[in-house]
């Protein structure tokens, strides 16, 4: 029985259902929001201190952390009820599908910063913070997680599996 069988016991059976037919989503979700404050905090660090002229940079060794936490937490709570693949080969094709989330994350903020030209000295620091917030943070971020969703699903953690072979796993 899981920690959150209690918690989905006490709610209407619309609710119970709606979410225990989209849990892996849902805990998709959760692991994003947990990623999200990692990324975000780590990029943060970096460009108030050390990388304060370099926010692609910061932007990239923020999404590098986020993604091995993504797949720690991924593979042992989100998916732990699907694979289908040897571990060395879903970790390659998960950090394949999180290299080429890395270039839609940074896909929006390159495009504030450079092509609408959203950075110092054509405009305010504080405009370019926000811009990057937005561009980077808000819809870089959620573009890559739908993308990722999309892929793990499909690539990475591929077949559902049966009972007896995830109970050795995190539930």
């Amino acid at each position: 029985m899981s920690m959150v069988q209690p918690v989905l016991d006490r709610l209407p059976q619309q609710y119970r259902a709606a979410l225990q037919q989209h849990s892996e989503l849902l805990k998709f979700a959760i692991v994003g929001a947990v990623t999200w404050f990692v990324d975000t905090g780590t990029v943060y660090s970096l460009k108030l201190t050390v990388l304060q002229d370099k926010p692609l940079t910061a932007r990239f060794l923020g999404v590098l952390l986020a993604t091995i936490v993504s797949y720690i937490l991924n593979r042992e709570w989100s998916f732990n009820t699907r694979g289908g693949r040897q571990r060395h080969h879903e970790a390659a094709l998960f950090f394949t599908v999180s290299a080429l989330a890395i270039v839609v994350t940074l896909l929006p903020q390159a495009v504030a910063l450079y092509v609408f030209g959203l950075r110092v000295p054509h405009v305010s620091a504080p405009t370019q913070a926000v811009s990057n917030f937005l561009s980077g943070q808000i819809v870089g971020v959620l573009l890559a997680m739908g993308f990722r969703f999309w892929a793990l699903r499909r690539f990475v953690f591929p077949d559902e599996l049966e009972p007896a072979l995830t109970t050795g796993r995190a539930a």
